[in-house]
């Protein structure tokens, strides 16, 4: 398991567009599985789930993302999992960990 979180400023759609482009843009077997949305006035908070194959680690891994915002003061959380091989206890997570970078990336330029 990989987890990435960041408090970040701007607009909240533009933000989980980013985030959702950046994701199935960055591999050809990425997927979006399912999504929640949820807002009461300036409070809003969406839930993605996405999956993409790892050649690394060659298997399936899954990615949620969780997005929170009060007007512009937003914060984001993604947690990576799937992709190891060990039964009993977790090995080769590159996989996990080069998934959680679409997310970095997103962020980084969201940051300016």
């Amino acid at each position: 398991m990989a987890k990435y979180e960041s408090r970040v400023h701007g607009d909240f759609n533009s933000l989980l567009n980013s985030i959702d482009s950046e994701i199935l843009r960055g591999s050809m077997s990425a997927s979006f599985e399912d999504g929640s949305d949820y807002h009461s006035g300036d409070f809003r908070c969406a839930v993605r789930v996405y999956e993409r194959y790892s050649m690394i680690g060659g298997n399936r891994v899954s990615m949620n993302v969780t997005l929170v915002g009060n007007n512009d003061e937003l914060f984001i959380t993604a947690i990576t999992s799937g992709g190891s091989q060990a039964v009993l206890f977790k090995i080769n997570t590159l996989g996990e960990e080069a998934f959680l970078n679409c997310i970095v990336n997103v962020i980084d330029r969201f940051k300016g």
